[in-house]
């Protein structure tokens, strides 16, 4: 969440960076805020005006009872008494202000970087690299078009999971419901190869694996900011008050929630491979067929804890990784910088990469890698002690998939059928133990 000293620095800018985000409502959110301040800092000035006074009585009692002064003492005492009293009222209000505060700081979204470019849709994003052809400066996605990959129609992944055995969505519809499949044979392995190779090339690049709950407490959930922007989306466990996680972003940042880490220690590199679940309400229609969405998935996700003089280093190096993915699986891909209107709440700046459906004709997202500033760290209470003064500082979080498996199935299924069988991209063959699906 934001810090107040973040806002009373530079309201304007602060109320600026949230209308580029086209959050509603900004400049009164942002006073209300400051309003609940206000009155936490007069709670608090008026408590320890209180305890000062508390003091001095207290140190005059000792000398009215040496001096033998008992009426005064007795005085004295009733004072503090009553000084204790509304010692008590204000530091309640203090407190009540300080939980109102929170409330409405969690709704607030994070303030976007300057890079972030202006736009409230998916068509305003930014193409800033693709590998099937250059992409000019300003290039949106609404004015941007792929070239045909290749020249011959294909047939959906869909078509392809049913003809080859390799995913049986109907049966996921008997056991479940729609949007938990069923992998079977070498469809299965390719699933578990996809996941290996993931890891692997994690562990490569100097990420530490972690295998961490699938579902997490209502402060974890906060301590992301899943909680309270994306409730509806995240499956409930009412009886425990429990949420089953929609990516592995949320058990592993919080693994460094109410911890200070020492500079030396930094960058943390974790990686991390989970099942994840999302509701998707109210998603429908042509664009959720198949793998396109899913209720549950599998992704390998990579999470960075850095200082803030090194974040934008850090999100560099984990956009080159995952491209670096995409590269060795030879699939057709795009970047995209996120405009505004289309970030997460709690991104400062995010990019999206997406592969080519040949046979869908669309553009698949199978990865989102972002920089969270300070926004998650301050939630988490998330710090670390600065070698040179040892002053605490928050840190700066962030994560990307690296990389989601169904959309990355449809694409190699898609992108990869010959007459023959279903070519394996030679990075993935030692997994397969083939090269070729028939």
């Amino acid at each position: 969440m934001l810090t107040i000293k973040q806002i009373l620095d530079d309201k304007e800018a602060v109320i600026r960076g949230l209308e580029k985000k086209h959050f509603a409502g900004a400049r009164e959110a942002i006073e209300k805020v400051l309003e609940i301040d206000n009155r936490r800092k007069v709670a608090q000035n008026e408590k320890d005006a209180c305890l000062a006074e508390q003091n001095k009585l207290a140190k005059s009692i000792g000398m009215f009872m040496k001096n033998g002064q008992r009426e005064e003492a007795e005085a004295a005492k009733k004072q503090v008494a009553e000084l204790k009293a509304k010692s008590a009222q204000f530091d309640e209000a203090t407190k009540a202000a300080e939980a109102e505060r929170l409330q409405v700081l969690y709704t607030i979204p994070n303030v976007p970087y300057d890079l972030v470019p202006e736009g409230g849709v998916a068509e305003d994003n930014l193409v800033v690299k693709s590998n099937l052809r250059e992409c000019q400066e300003g290039d949106t996605v609404g004015n941007w078009t792929a070239n045909p990959v290749v020249e011959s129609a294909r047939l959906p992944h869909w078509e392809l999971a049913k003809q080859y055995d390799l995913i049986d969505f109907d049966l996921g519809v008997k056991i479940t419901g729609a949007g938990f499949p069923v992998y079977k044979g070498w469809g299965a392995r390719l699933q578990r190869a996809l996941i290996n190779f993931f890891l692997d090339e994690a562990r490569a690049s100097g990420y530490t694996e972690i295998m961490p709950p699938t579902v997490v407490n209502e402060a974890s959930g906060y301590g992301t900011g899943q909680l309270p922007d994306k409730e509806g989306q995240m499956y409930h466990c009412n009886l425990d008050n429990l949420y089953m996680i929609p990516t592995a972003e949320v058990p592993v940042t919080n693994i460094y929630r109410d911890v200070i880490i020492d500079e030396k220690d930094l960058p943390i590199k974790n990686c991390a491979y989970t099942q994840c679940f999302r509701r998707e309400a109210g998603s429908y229609g042509k664009d959720v067929r198949g793998l396109n969405r899913l209720h549950e998935f599998s992704k390998i996700e990579i999470v960075r804890i850095d200082k803030p003089e090194h974040s934008d280093e850090s999100h560099k190096e984990m956009l080159a990784h995952v491209e670096g993915l995409l590269q060795k699986l030879e699939l057709p891909y795009r970047i995209l910088r996120l405009c505004g209107g289309d970030m997460s709440f709690t991104a400062a700046i995010c990019y999206d990469f997406e592969v080519y459906s040949e046979a869908q004709k669309r553009w698949l997202e199978v990865s989102s890698v972002s920089n969270f500033d300070s926004y998650q760290a301050n939630r988490l209470h998330c710090r670390y002690r600065r070698a040179e003064d040892k002053k605490i500082e928050l840190c700066h979080t962030l994560n990307g998939s690296a990389l989601a498996l169904p959309r990355i199935v449809a694409a190699l299924l898609e992108n990869n059928q010959t007459p023959e069988g279903i070519r394996v991209p030679k990075a993935l063959q030692p997994y397969m133990g083939t090269d070729m699906i028939k």
